[in-house]
C-alpha cells in the first residue's frame, strides 16, 4: 500500500483464499488409492459413467457442510457400505490464503510460488459427523488440538462457497440451487452497496446495535453463566477430575452472520411463465431444460455485470468491492444436459468467463467434448476412470505445462470455433492427427465399415499444418501414444512457370520438432503423404471438394481402399508397413531428400492438372 492510500484513507482489499488441492480417499466408489484433484480456476472432469466423477463434487460440499446434516455421510458412503478401520473416509484439501487468520501454525509456504498453503482434513470413523484436523506445520504432522480458524462455520466462511447443481436432481432440489445461488449474489450485491455508503449507514448502525447488544445481555447474564458453568464441572470433574466447562458466547464474531436480509432461502420462490400469459410457476415445475436455461443466465448475469464493474480501470474503491466479497465454487454435474445445440457454445463462454470475475472457481464433470476450451489459459483437465477395479485421477492437461504459446492459442481457438467437438480426445482413446477435412472423411468412412474395430479411435483433424504443432504439444503433455499424419508438400512450387519457395514445406521441421519435445513414455509415429493425399493413394490431384472426391474414390476404387485402409492400421499399429505412397521419416534431410527426387515430377503432374 502506498503512502498516499494510507493519507487519503484507503484499505488494503483482502484476497480472498482459493482451493488448490482436493484429496479423496474410501468415499463412495473412491477406494483406497487416493483421488488427487488439482484446482484451476476451472477444472474439467471427464471419463466414462460411474466412474466417481460427481463423488468428487460432492466430496467439497460435504467438508464445506461440517456443522451441518449435509456433512454426515452413511453406511453407503463408506467403501463397499461397510466401515472398516483401515479404510475410513478421509478428506484432504488445501486452500491458499492471503493473510495470517488460519494461525502461523498451519501455514505452509509453497516454494515454488511462494504461496501461503493451508492443509485440513476430515476423518469419518463412523456413520455420523468427521472430526477436522489441521496440518501442523512446526511438528510436521496432523494435530489432535486445534484446527485452522478455529470453530466451523468461520472457517467455512473463509473458504470459497460451495454452489452444487447436479446432473439428475429433484426438481425442488434443483430449484432450491438456483435460488439460493441468486439470492447470495444479492446478499453480496446489497453488502457491497452498503459498504460504500460508508459507516453512517443504516446497515452499519445495525450491525454495531447488533454486536453492542451481544455484549450488554452477556454482561448482564455473566452471573447466570458462570454458575451453570460450575455446576456442569462439577458433575464432569467426578469421572474426569480437574476438567472444567467454559461457555463462549462468540461475541466478536462478525455480527453479519446474524443478520438476515431477506427470508430464508427455502422460503424464496423464484417464478417464471410466459409475460403474455401472465400465469407463471415456481420454478420446480418448470421443465428440466428451463431450469438449466434459467441456471446459465443467472451464471451469465454474475459474469457481465462482474465483470462490467471489475473488468475496466476504475477507482480503488471498486476494486476493493469486487475484492471483498466472499469467493465462491460452482460444482456443476453435466451442463451439456437439457441444452439446445445453439445454447451449448453460449454456455461453454459463459463457464470460461466466471472466474474472469475473480470470485469464482468453476469444477464441471462433462461428457461433450463442446465444454473443453484448450486455448484458455486458465483450465485444468482431469481423467477419472477405472483401472482394475481401482478409481484414479490423471491430469491430462494444465496450459503451463503444455509450452503453449500465444500463436498455439490463437490457432486452438480458431480450430475450436470450427470443430467444437475436436477435444473429444482428451476423453481417452488411440488418437491419430491429421491435416484436414479430406484424410478425416476417408478415415471416418474406413471407420464406418468396422465400428466394433475402432470404436475407440479419435481422428483429429487440425485444419491445418500450423495447427498440427499445436496439438502435437497437448498430446505430448499427455506422455500417450499418438500418430500423425500430414502432406509433405515440396520444398518449391511452380507459379507462373518459376519456381519459388513453398511456405507450407516450412511447417515440416516444425513438426518434427514439436514431436522431439514429447516425453520418453510416449511413442509417437510421424507419417507424410507424399505430396498430398489425394496423389499418394488415388493418383490424382483434385483442386476442389476434395472430401467428396475422397469418399468417391473409397466407394470406387478397391485398390485406394486398401491403400488408405492399410496407411490407418499403420497410424495406429505402429508395426504395420505405411502402404505406398507414405513415408515415415525421422529427420528433415531424410524428408527432403525422398521429395526433391521426385520433386520435378510431381510439379510438372500438378501443373497439367491445372
Amino acid at each position: 500500500m502506498s503512502v498516499e492510500d494510507i493519507e487519503n484513507g484507503i484499505s488494503q482489499p483482502a484476497v480472498r483464499p482459493r482451493l488448490k488441492q482436493l484429496i479423496i480417499q474410501n468415499f463412495r466408489g473412491i477406494g483406497s488409492q487416493p483421488v488427487t484433484i488439482e484446482l484451476d480456476k476451472i477444472v474439467v472432469l471427464v471419463g466414462p459413467n460411474n466412474v466417481g466423477k460427481s463423488s468428487i463434487l460432492r466430496a467439497y460440499e460435504v467438508v464445506m457442510s461440517e456443522g451441518s446434516n449435509e456433512a454426515v455421510l452413511y453406511e453407503d458412503d463408506f467403501p463397499g457400505g461397510k466401515v472398516i478401520e483401515s479404510a475410513y473416509p478421509t478428506i484432504e484439501l488445501h486452500t491458499v490464503v492471503y493473510d495470517n487468520a488460519p494461525g502461523a501454525r498451519w501455514i505452509e509456504i509453497d516454494v515454488p510460488t511462494q504461496e501461503k498453503i493451508v492443509k485440513e482434513k476430515w476423518t469419518w470413523t463412523a456413520p455420523g459427523s468427521p472430526k477436522r484436523q489441521g496440518f501442523d506445520v512446526e511438528k510436521k504432522e496432523w494435530a489432535s488440538d486445534g484446527v485452522p480458524w478455529g470453530a466451523a462455520n468461520i472457517a467455512n466462511y473463509n473458504r470459497p462457497k460451495p454452489h452444487r447443481v447436479d446432473a439428475f436432481s429433484d426438481p425442488k432440489v434443483q430449484a432450491d440451487k438456483i435460488v439460493k445461488l441468486l439470492a447470495e449474489v444479492i446478499k453480496d450485491r446489497v453488502k457491497n452497496i452498503q459498504e460504500n455508503v460508508g459507516e453512517g449507514s443504516e446497515y452499519h448502525k445495525l450491525l454495531s446495535t447488533i454486536s453492542t447488544l451481544r455484549k450488554q445481555i452477556f454482561t448482564e447474564s455473566l452471573s447466570q453463566i458462570q454458575n451453570i458453568e460450575h455446576q456442569v464441572s462439577s458433575l464432569l470433574s467426578e469421572v474426569f477430575p480437574g476438567y472444567v466447562v467454559k461457555f463462549d458466547p462468540k461475541t466478536e464474531e462478525e455480527a453479519e452472520n446474524d443478520l438476515i436480509l431477506f427470508n430464508k432461502v427455502n422460503n424464496s420462490q423464484l417464478k417464471m411463465g410466459h409475460s403474455e400469459s401472465g400465469f407463471l410457476t415456481t420454478l420446480d415445475r418448470q421443465g428440466s431444460g428451463a431450469r438449466r436455461t434459467l441456471l446459465w443466465s443467472a451464471l451469465r448475469m454474475i459474469a457481465e455485470t462482474s465483470l462490467s464493474k471489475g473488468g475496466k480501470k476504475g477507482t480503488r474503491k471498486e476494486s476493493a468491492e469486487n475484492e471483498s466479497t466472499r469467493p465462491h465454487v460452482l460444482l456443476l454435474d453435466e451442463p451439456e444436459l437439457c441444452l439446445h445445440p445453439n445454447a451449448v457454445r453460449e454456455a461453454c463462454r459463459v463457464l470460461y468467463s466466471l472466474p474472469d470475475t475473480g470470485n469464482w472457481q468453476v469444477i464441471v464433470t462433462t461428457h461433450s467434448p463442446a465444454f473443453i476450451d484448450v486455448s484458455r489459459d486458465n483450465t485444468t483437465i482431469i481423467r477419472v476412470e477405472q483401472k482394475n477395479g481401482r478409481i484414479s485421477s490423471t491430469t491430462i492437461f494444465r496450459p503451463e505445462r503444455a509450452k503453449l504459446g500465444e500463436e498455439d492459442r490463437s490457432l486452438l481457438k480458431l480450430l475450436n470455433i470450427y470443430d467444437p467437438y475436436v477435444a473429444e480426445f482428451f476423453f481417452g482413446g488411440r488418437c491419430v492427427i491429421v491435416e484436414g477435412d479430406t484424410e478425416y472423411s476417408a478415415f471416418k468412412y474406413i471407420m464406418a465399415s468396422n465400428p466394433e474395430k475402432y470404436k475407440d479411435v479419435h481422428i483429429i483433424r487440425a485444419r491445418g499444418k500450423a495447427t498440427i504443432v499445436s496439438l502435437v504439444k497437448i498430446l505430448n503433455h499427455f506422455g500417450s501414444r499418438y500418430a500423425v499424419l500430414h502432406d509433405s508438400d515440396t520444398p518449391t512450387t511452380l507459379r507462373k512457370g518459376s519456381r519459388i519457395r513453398n511456405s507450407a514445406w516450412a511447417h515440416n521441421e516444425k513438426i518434427y520438432n514439436a514431436i522431439q519435445d514429447r516425453p520418453h513414455t510416449s511413442n509417437v509415429r510421424l507419417l507424410a503423404s507424399i505430396s498430398n493425399f489425394e496423389r499418394a493413394y488415388f493418383g490424382q490431384e483434385v483442386r476442389t471438394e476434395k472430401p467428396y472426391h475422397a469418399i468417391q474414390n473409397l466407394q470406387n476404387d478397391p485398390v485406394g481402399y486398401a491403400k488408405v485402409e492399410k496407411l490407418l492400421e499403420a497410424l495406429l499399429d505402429h508395426s504395420v508397413q505405411p502402404p505406398e505412397g507414405a513415408i515415415e521419416w525421422t529427420s528433415v534431410t531424410q524428408l527432403e531428400e525422398l521429395v526433391s527426387a521426385l520433386e520435378t515430377d510431381i510439379l510438372v503432374a500438378s501443373a497439367e492438372e491445372e
